[in-house]
């Protein structure tokens, strides 16, 4: 545990001036993991100039948890699905701990307005982009057609893609009837609202809510508003979980105590850079995650130290 005096050194130790460098690994282009990358380094660089936040691309969650375990990164961002199994299992220290929350993420189908799929059981004998094969987006795209009732290996044609940003196109030219993601601000959401003909977005059936819920420890049940996306009249009940920015083991408590607080200053500058998302804010944190998941430097923020 970081007493207050520690807590206090360790920001004078890492106080703004001198330079920092934190690596973060993201995902593939064109996908939520890179925006908010380049979002929070913008942010941060306003707060905190001599803070630099360097941004590596990988294939999404599951491989940041093989870099962060590796060492080869300091920071991973990792889906809520993947955190929880990957944090859940791990032993005694060290250990990859959580240093900050990204955003809740509601997860949903989008087709085109004039689409004929009404509901996730019209997507029975259809070809769906899920996702990335590494990202926690597409683990929770399956769990909630399984939570549904839809196999998602033989009820729909799985596509895995490259790049997350391939998704939107392949909808358009008819190559997938859906594409599942997650998050009001994901890239992929929004160039299929506001492309030509808009869009439409599907949330599981109420029924199968509570199935889905049960399947997973990391979802929550999340109400999209009305007007969240172009041409949406109505709200969209479904799930989501949060994300969150995973650190290395044994990654220095200076560092990360700087990097929180920077994060926590910087919630006005990361609100214009991701107009669409919650800003990031560490106070999430408190009764998201077991304590003992928290990096010390973490958990002493949230206790106010």
């Amino acid at each position: 545990m970081i007493a207050a005096a520690a807590w206090i050194g360790l920001l004078t130790s890492a106080h703004a001036g001198e330079p920092l460098r934190l690596v973060l690994a993201t995902a593939t282009p064109g996908g939520g993991f890179p925006a908010y990358g380049e979002a929070l380094a913008a942010a941060i660089r306003e707060v905190d100039p001599d803070l630099t936040v360097e941004l590596r691309s990988s294939k999404g969650s599951t491989e940041n948890l093989v870099l962060l375990r590796d060492g080869r990164v300091d920071l991973g961002l990792v889906q809520g699905e993947y955190a929880y199994e990957a944090l859940g299992q791990q032993g005694a220290p060290p250990a990859v701990t959580v240093i900050a929350p990204v955003y809740a993420a509601p997860g949903l189908f989008v087709v085109p307005a004039d689409s004929p799929v009404r509901s996730l059981d019209d997507l029975r004998g259809q070809p769906v982009a899920l996702g990335t094969r590494s990202s926690g987006l597409t683990a929770m795209g399956r769990t909630i057609l399984r939570g549904a009732g839809i196999d998602p290996e033989r009820d729909i044609g799985p596509i895995l893609l490259d790049r997350a940003g391939d998704g939107p196109a392949m909808v358009r030219a008819g190559q997938a009837a859906a594409l599942f993601g997650g998050g009001t601000g994901w890239p992929g959401f929004r160039a299929m609202a506001e492309g030509p003909g808009g869009a439409r977005f599907l949330g599981p059936p109420a029924t199968a809510l509570p199935a889905i819920l049960a399947a997973s420890p990391s979802l929550r049940r999340i109400t999209v508003a009305p007007g969240t996306f172009p041409g949406q009249d109505a709200a969209i009940d479904t799930v989501g979980s949060w994300s969150f920015i995973l650190g290395k083991p044994g990654l220095d408590p200076a560092a990360v105590a700087r990097f929180v607080a920077a994060i926590d200053k910087a919630k006005p500058a990361l609100a214009r850079h991701l107009p669409h998302e919650r800003p990031s804010d560490p106070r999430d944190l408190s009764g998201a995650v077991p304590a003992s998941w928290l990096h010390p430097a973490t958990a002493a923020f949230l206790r106010g130290e």
